[in-house]
């Protein structure tokens, strides 16, 4: 039997996610738990097992696509009894155009199961029952009857009713006669036009019964528009969706920087005995198949720090305020998709070596785009490595939920004086960000000072400890 597999909600609460890579192909045969496909939602691109044993029908959704959470997006031939697959089927038609009859109440379902998580509600995609439309007059011949969306239809016509595949005539005043022409396209398909400047009336629909899909939305934001100027030489400007991990990005930017009351100090420090440090860890064998970096004794530090000043390790809920007496330890990362900032789970309770692992594998992980859901919250603390660019420190934005977050720059060869005498010593600065709510100036002093005076001297961290 046909059985279609929805995209489920993975824990996130995502609405939508695109398919990034497909891991089969029609006629494929395949297992339940098997990695059938790659998606990106706004945190990290996640893989999906096939929940059903057999061959690959279809795949219903494209590389690049996005799909809303809820979709099928793959159809498996099992040897089992009654799949979902005519169920599904009349759910996708239902998201175009009601089933339901004048004045009667829509049909209640139960939410449907997913892979993982609670799925899409019902309520989600409950549709008003159709008004009765005006009469129009018969045609000469029959037609087919095709559906037709729930924007305002003009109860006079000059003319008669166009098919609901049509397109009107040019936009007037710079409105297109929308109210004039039947559109077929899903609520989430008609975001996307709005949000993207698309006319929906100019397209041509490749989707069930001609209806608009985001396919054709995107396709025709893609396309090269008409030219109304002239103009020399090639385009000067470039439009990119902003979607996935650089949407979610920015919204947590925004929301953190006009939410909570940033402050941010700076320290110079000598970190000549860090770099010394560094250098001798390497030789040990409990560091033999590690990768030690100043970025390992600079995140010892924090954690010890915050050890020290609990507060600095919380979170401001309006209502109270939530001391961490554990350190999930985020590492912001810059990838291809964006930046996102995976933590090391209780990082405090790691030894050295341990901590130099965890590290090495969370920063190999976010690169290649393979983090989990849960590597992507609950942190507690971060750090900002900015120095890899060759900068030297900046303002860095707190991450949501957090208080506080330390930059740190470049090490670089500096003029220093040392027991009063001028030398050349390897210098780096630290910018410490926190939330003036939870964390005053004192504070976060401490907390600065005290990252600096571990990495001028690394035996403070033993001492401390």
């Amino acid at each position: 039997m046909l059985r279609e597999f929805r995209l489920p909600d993975v824990g996130e609460g995502l609405t939508e996610a695109e398919i990034v890579r497909w891991h089969v192909t029609p006629g494929d045969s395949v297992k339940i738990n098997q990695t059938i496909v790659e998606i990106e939602t706004a945190k990290a691109v996640v893989e999906l097992p096939c929940p059903y044993e057999g061959t690959v029908s279809a795949l219903m959704a494209d590389e690049g696509q996005t799909v809303d959470v809820g979709s099928p997006i793959i159809s498996v031939r099992t040897g089992d009894g009654e799949g979902p697959a005519d169920a599904g089927r009349e759910a996708l038609a239902g998201d175009l155009v009601p089933d339901v009859a004048d004045g009667a109440e829509p049909k209640k379902e139960k939410r449907r199961p997913v892979l993982v998580g609670y799925g899409v509600k019902t309520s989600a995609t409950r549709r008003r029952p159709r008004k009765p439309a005006a009469p129009a007059p018969a045609p000469s011949a029959p037609a087919p009857s095709a559906p037709v969306s729930s924007a305002p239809v003009s109860a006079t016509r000059a003319a008669p009713p166009a098919p609901a595949t049509s397109v009107s005539a040019a936009p007037v005043n710079g409105h297109a006669a929308s109210a004039r022409v039947r559109v077929l396209a899903k609520p989430p398909v008609r975001k996307l036009a709005r949000d993207l400047g698309v006319d929906l009336t100019a397209l041509t629909g490749t989707g069930p019964q001609g209806s608009i899909t985001r396919a054709d939305v995107e396709a025709a934001v893609a396309a090269p528009a008409p030219v109304t100027s002239v103009t020399t030489g090639s385009a000067r400007e470039e439009y990119i969706p902003v979607r996935g991990v650089r949407k979610a990005t920015a919204q947590a930017m925004v929301a953190s920087a006009f939410s909570a009351p940033h402050v941010t100090e700076w320290l110079q420090v000598d970190v000549t005995e860090t770099m010394e440090a560094v250098r001798r860890l390497r030789t040990l064998p409990e560091f033999a198949e590690v990768k030690v970096s100043p970025l390992l004794l600079v995140a010892k530090a924090l954690i010890t720090a915050v050890k020290r000043h609990p507060m600095a390790n919380a979170s401001w809920t309006g209502e109270e305020i939530v001391v961490k007496h554990y350190v999930n330890l985020g590492i912001a990362a810059a990838t291809d998709r964006g930046l996102i900032v995976p933590n090391v789970k209780d990082a405090d309770a790691m030894s050295l070596p341990d901590l130099a692992r965890a590290l090495g594998e969370l920063t190999e992980r976010a690169r290649a785009g393979k983090c989990q859901p849960a590597e992507l919250t609950g942190g507690t603390i971060t750090i900002t490595n900015v120095g890899v660019f060759g900068v030297d420190a900046g303002t860095p934005i707190l991450n949501p939920g957090e208080v506080a977050i330390l930059a740190v720059g470049q090490i670089r060869d500096m003029p220093w004086v040392v027991d009063g005498q001028l030398a050349v010593r390897k210098v780096t600065t630290l910018a410490l960000s926190f939330d003036h709510r939870v964390v005053d100036g004192e504070l976060g002093s401490y907390v600065l000072r005290d990252v600096g005076a571990m990495l001028e001297d690394p035996l403070r961290m033993l001492a401390w400890s």
